[in-house]
């Protein structure tokens, strides 16, 4: 995706003390300069709705994930509307303190932040508000969290998943109808035909996918490079690869057994493996949820790799569940003891699939679930045990956050899928957020 930009709306009311204004105006843009966001916006504070559309005239419409109001002084509802003609984004609405306490009411900042926030409910835009000054070290962790969100939710709207194959017989849960995936999440399909893949990509030269080798060298060990499995993982990657960049895709929701087995003659699981290492991440068994799910751990996450894994084994005396899945696993994850080591698929015993548990660590499990009653979020922490790896393939152990034996009736009773998404860190809180503004439930186990 492009690089996206903030766009900061100062706004206030001649009628105020525009004085006191123009100290919160000039912290503002310094913290916002020093943050690491790209930010787009005026030299001075936007005191009339015809200031604000000659503004926003020359901001171009695509650069823009997130509108950040800053209601520096108190102004009415015109303001926002106007900004909504102009842009889609979500909106963070600011408002600051009161400079003083006693005489005039100087700048009423909270009131039209207040006034703004019923504006945006009431024209059913995402928002999120905010309070407090620029130099404040707890409002610069808000918004910088609120920014992650905010990019999140921006990037849904521009999603392309490429969806490689339809899902194995019996896998309903990885498909989706596409109109109410667009409707509710913004994300859009792009549906790419596997058999052409297989049958194109093996007459690729081998200049040009012998580079997928020599990058899959640098971090899996024990890779044999004469191995026909590793020249087949690479000469397929090199072709999606392609479709990637010509259509601009974000994710991969793949099609994997039986047909790469039986119709290119290797395991699918490096394929997963490196493009999700790499930043693309990539679901098996074409689960088109469980791919969302995994980009949106990688995105909160700022580029961190996720995990998908079957949720296979319970242990009450150490209150742990683990998660495994064939042999796919960026190799990131590994845990350090083993590396990222070349294997065989467990069940086919046929390459390049990967061998080895996960690293230990604090983790989020997150999940987007689909039901006839519409969308839904699952969103769990735990914390990834240094332990011996529990299945081949690849797998970790994790130690819930709530109770293993309640969780897990919890989970099979309320029907969740039987993938389930993990990246190492907390993004609980922000997961909760992105729930709030998607308008679904949201269901925590933290």
């Amino acid at each position: 995706m492009s690089e996206s930009a903030i766009l900061y709306l100062p706004i206030g009311r001649k009628t105020f003390d525009l004085e006191a204004a123009e100290v919160y105006l000039t912290q503002s843009i310094d913290w916002l300069e020093e943050c690491g966001q790209k930010i787009i916006r005026p030299n001075e504070i936007l005191t009339s709705v015809e200031e604000l559309e000659k503004f926003l005239q020359n901001v171009s419409c695509e650069q823009v994930s997130t509108i950040l109001y800053q209601s520096v002084t108190f102004a009415d509802g015109e303001f926002m509307l106007k900004a909504l003609e102009y842009f889609s984004a979500p909106v963070i609405v600011w408002s600051v303190r009161e400079p003083s306490v006693g005489g005039r009411l100087r700048l009423n900042s909270l009131t039209g932040g207040n006034s703004t926030s019923n504006v945006l409910r009431n024209q059913q835009h995402p928002f999120a508000f905010v309070f407090g000054n620029p130099d404040e070290e707890k409002l610069h962790t808000q918004l910088n969290d609120q920014f992650k969100v905010m990019k999140v939710l921006h990037s849904l709207n521009k999603m392309k998943i490429g969806v490689v194959g339809d899902f194995p017989p019996g896998f309903f849960f990885s498909g989706a109808d596409e109109d109410e995936l667009k409707n509710a999440l913004g994300v859009s399909l792009y549906r790419m035909d596997l058999q052409k893949a297989f049958k194109e990509c093996v007459e690729l030269p081998e200049e040009e996918w012998i580079g997928e080798v020599d990058r899959a060298e640098t971090q899996v060990i024990g890779l044999n490079r004469k191995d026909e499995t590793v020249k087949r993982f690479a000469q397929f990657s090199t072709y999606i690869k392609k479709e990637i960049k010509g259509e601009n895709i974000h994710s991969l929701a793949m099609r994997c057994w039986p047909d790469f087995f039986n119709d290119l003659g290797a395991a699918p699981c490096s394929v997963l493996s490196q493009f999700t290492e790499d930043g693309m991440a990539t679901s098996c068994e074409s689960d088109i949820h469980g791919s969302i799910s995994m980009h949106i751990l990688q995105q909160l996450t700022e580029g961190s790799a996720p995990y998908l894994g079957d949720l296979v084994h319970v242990d009450e005396e150490k209150n742990s569940v683990v998660f495994w899945h064939c042999g796919a696993g960026a190799y990131s994850l590994a845990h350090p003891s083993k590396g990222a080591t070349a294997g065989v698929h467990p069940n086919r015993k046929i390459g390049l699939a990967m061998d080895f548990g996960l690293k230990a660590g604090e983790v989020t499990i997150f999940r987007v679930s689909h039901t006839p009653d519409g969308y839904r979020l699952l969103v769990m922490k735990g914390n990834a045990l240094d332990v011996e790896q529990p299945f081949t393939g690849t797998s970790v152990e994790v130690e819930l956050a709530t109770d293993v034996s309640s969780t897990l009736y919890e989970l099979m009773n309320a029907g969740y899928e039987p993938h389930f998404a993990l990246v190492y860190g907390d993004v609980t809180k922000e997961l909760v957020e992105l729930g709030r503004l998607l308008k679904l439930e949201t269901n925590v186990y933290v």
